[in-house]
């Protein structure tokens, strides 16, 4: 079925073992290549992946044997990564966000149009059977037509587990350019492209103390909303209502539900690939979990980058930049309507993305069944 696809791969920080887990002893994909800012931490990854060399990201971006370059660098370096692959003539898969600004994912979408390469662009998690089962049961209408949506996620922050938090706390951080990639692809996933957006957030806090690691004990000063609450108005006309927060503890809120006119679906966390769905439907009696229906099962992340590699030209990466610039534009978007207190219209759209048939990972090719080979 022809050669592995070739992965460079820049940023090995945190999410980068994710990534690995999925990849490195994959059939579809080889890692020829990893660069870091620590040259230390690049050669111990390169000695677990054979046939991988630690390389400047120069060098990387410069290699003939990198088809697609892997950017988990933090969000203030994926522009400039992303841009530079893309000028190699690199295909490019980034971690959430696209970008920090919306201009720059612009620019990274429109770029990689002109050069012929593709962009695809985490979360991928929404690809597993946790949030595709809720879709199959959405599109199938068990709940009828879907009116509304809320979805919630409440942490105390990350500086109580993350050694180096401090770029959760800058430009391009804060909960909802860090988490809100998950909810909001998922949302579109499950009811459509985003039309407009209302918002409101606060930072009650000026400062993060660290809670882990050589650091711990460190404050760290806090520069963006650490609180976040919006509307959204889907191209459908439902609503969707979305709260992404570091100041609470806990909440008993589902991650996401679903409403329709003949039931409710409480839909699992989109940071995870699995969960349970379940069903409450008019007239009943109680919830019912639905048994998984769609997705790939098993899935880790990287499944995104498989999706986009064996795309081919046949159909669009399920992951793609489309989707994950509406998804930029839609978090800056409602960030400035809560700065300027009012009601913002996107200038961007995008399909939802082809839904995944329940498809065991299939380590062979790395590919659904319904897709051609690739090429």
């Amino acid at each position: 079925m022809g050669d592995p696809h070739r992965v460079g791969i820049v940023g090995l920080g945190v999410i980068s073992r994710a990534y690995l887990d999925t990849l490195a002893n994959h059939p579809a994909v080889r890692v020829t290549a990893v660069a870091d800012l620590d040259a230390t931490r690049s050669a111990e990854v390169a000695v677990e992946l054979p046939g991988a060399e630690a390389v400047s990201v120069e060098r990387l971006l410069g290699r003939a044997d990198v088809d697609t370059v892997l950017n988990l660098t933090v969000p203030a370096a994926h522009a400039d990564i992303s841009l530079r692959a893309i000028d190699a003539g690199k295909n490019v898969f980034v971690e959430k966000p696209l970008a920090v600004t919306f201009p720059d994912g612009r620019v990274i979408i429109d770029r990689a149009a002109a050069a012929g390469v593709r962009i695809g662009c985490a979360p991928d998690t929404v690809l597993g059977t946790g949030t595709q089962t809720a879709r199959a049961a959405i599109d199938s209408g068990l709940i009828g037509r879907p009116l509304s949506a809320s979805a919630v996620m409440v942490t105390p922050g990350h500086e109580r587990w993350h050694p180096n938090p401090d770029f959760y706390y800058t430009a391009g951080g804060g909960p909802l350019l860090d988490m809100g990639p998950y909810y909001i692809t998922a949302l579109i996933h499950l009811l459509g492209p985003v039309r407009t957006v209302l918002g409101a957030a606060s930072r009650l806090r000026t400062e993060r103390v660290i809670g882990s690691g050589a650091r711990t004990g460190h404050r760290i000063p806090v520069e963006v909303a650490t609180h976040v609450s919006g509307v959204l108005e889907h191209a459908n006309g439902a609503l969707s209502t979305i709260t992404t927060s570091f100041d609470g503890v806990a909440t008993t809120a589902p991650p996401i539900e679903v409403h329709g006119e003949s039931g409710t679906l409480a839909v699992p966390d989109p940071n995870h690939f699995d969960g349970e769905t379940r069903l409450f439907p008019l007239g009943g009696t109680g919830w019912r979990t639905l048994p998984a229906s769609a997705g790939y099962t098993g899935a880790g992340r990287g499944i995104g980058l498989l999706d986009l590699v064996t795309a081919g030209v046949q159909r669009p990466p399920r992951a793609g930049g489309e989707l994950a610039l509406h998804v930029l534009e839609t978090m800056t978007a409602l960030l400035r309507a809560a700065d300027e207190g009012r009601r913002i219209e996107l200038t961007t759209t995008a399909e939802r993305p082809l839904p995944v048939p329940l498809t065991p990972v299939d380590l062979s090719l790395g590919r659904s069944p319904e897709d051609p080979p690739p090429k």
